[in-house]
């Protein structure tokens, strides 16, 4: 008897939670039909507060409620929204910031177009090195025949000198014109290896960049 007591009331309890349920979907769903049938109203006046406090109202935005800052009304007058007045100081004072903002992102697009993610960067960076590798390793094996070179035309010099014998304007000029190509092998190698480091550095940073926009 006691269990058959229990379970109605359990019924009961059932059902009045099944039937909370319902209702609150109903209202849910009301509530969702009421909003497609009557959306927010639009804007018919605005209106704005002059310095002297009088009110301006019209059916349009004028400058004077954009330095003044307005309300936005229904044709029952109810305010929808407000906003702010525009302040010119701060406006000045955030243009460095939204110019450097919109160079910032022209210049993420363009690394977007160029690179597409940071993997391609990384790859191009390793391929531009390793050619400037190839180049600088091209020079110093010269720079290294050059060298191999000179001492053979000192030892040449040097001979002819032992001898006491003038020497040749030919070997005169070749051992100059081997000090220049030296020299200028050596200035080669130096502007290599800035453009290495320069490269480097410029690929080291727009692969960090794409990792940031990634």
């Amino acid at each position: 008897m006691q269990s058959q007591f229990k379970y109605k009331l359990a019924f009961i309890a059932q059902k009045k939670m099944n039937f909370r349920f319902i209702f609150l979907s109903f209202l849910v769903l009301q509530a969702a039909v009421a909003y497609a049938e009557n959306p927010l109203p639009k804007a018919t006046w605005y209106r704005y507060y002059d310095s002297k406090g009088v009110a301006n109202i019209s059916t349009n935005v004028t400058p004077n409620h954009i330095r003044h800052g307005y309300e936005a009304l229904d044709q029952n007058m109810q305010v929808i929204r407000r906003n702010r007045a525009y302040n010119t100081e701060a406006d000045i004072k955030q243009a460095p910031q939204r110019a450097a903002h919109a160079k910032q992102q022209a210049t993420d697009l363009k690394l977007k177009k160029a690179y597409g993610n940071s993997q391609v960067a990384l790859a191009k960076r390793n391929d531009a090195l390793g050619n400037i590798k190839k180049q600088i390793a091209f020079q110093q094996d010269q720079l290294k025949q050059l060298q191999t070179d000179r001492i053979y035309f000192k030892r040449q010099q040097i001979e002819h000198l032992r001898k006491a014998e003038n020497i040749p304007v030919s070997l005169k000029t070749t051992i100059e014109n081997n000090q220049k190509n030296i020299e200028a092998k050596r200035t080669m190698i130096q502007s290599l290896q800035i453009n290495y480091r320069k490269t480097q550095a410029e690929y080291d940073n727009i692969i960090a960049r794409l990792k940031a926009l990634e």
